[in-house]
């Protein structure tokens, strides 16, 4: 899951989005509306958590613009304005969900997971293919029943290849998904996880490579 965390906050921002990392997201962060219009502007986020009154462009302007842009990109609004009428008035401008600070970081979680499983066609908090079951809400992977010790990278990797169903995922897209902007398009990062992954799921293989196109979860083609 490819989430943007934005809020003039910088230690909740920052904070926020290293809590959200441990739960295998990849995390882009700004401190302001002009970065955040910047960047759903090039990358595409299955989650926006937006501040409502960040300088520059407001979270209520972004909100508006992401709305606008028919991307698909869930957004939840962070205020300490906590009336009825604020509520109403966020989720009017194109908001999904909507939270007051302070808050606790674990309903956070939930509400960012739930909407990113809304970003994308519908899908089961939780994934089974092949002898492999992913639960993302409890971030736990088996197969035939034995706990997986991923890293949170090889739980995101893991985690992109399952929603696709079976379906082809280039490393192009994987590095999109599961790494954040600062990823070089050029490192073999994917490769090494991918390979680490396979060790980790043991055998029978599960997930194939697909020469010049990438990998897929299931037998090969």
């Amino acid at each position: 899951m490819r989430v943007l965390v934005a809020d003039d906050e910088r230690l909740l921002a920052d904070t926020v989005a290293e809590g959200l990392r441990r739960f295998s997201m990849a995390v882009d962060v700004c401190y302001d509306g002009d970065g955040a219009l910047e960047r759903v502007g090039v990358n595409r986020y299955d989650v926006a958590v937006l501040d409502r009154d960040m300088p520059g462009h407001t979270g209520d302007e972004v909100c508006r613009s992401i709305a606008d842009s028919g991307a698909g990109t869930r957004v939840l609004l962070l205020t300490a304005a906590a009336g009825i009428r604020d509520r109403v008035e966020g989720l009017g401008l194109g908001a999904d969900d909507y939270l007051t600070k302070p808050f606790a970081f674990a309903e956070l979680v939930a509400r960012v997971q739930a909407l990113g499983r809304r970003s994308a066609p519908a899908l089961p908090p939780v994934l089974a293919r092949h002898g492999v079951v992913l639960d993302v809400a409890q971030h736990v992977a088996t197969r035939d029943g034995h706990p997986l010790n991923l890293s949170p990278k090889e739980f995101a990797v893991l985690h992109v290849l399952m929603r696709a169903g079976g379906r082809v995922v280039s490393a192009e897209k994987l590095l999109e998904q599961a790494w954040d902007e600062f990823a070089d398009p050029f490192t073999n990062a994917v490769r090494v996880t991918v390979m680490t992954l396979r060790k980790k799921l043991g055998q029978p293989a599960v997930i194939h490579t697909v020469p010049k196109a990438g990998y897929r979860i299931g037998g090969p083609e």
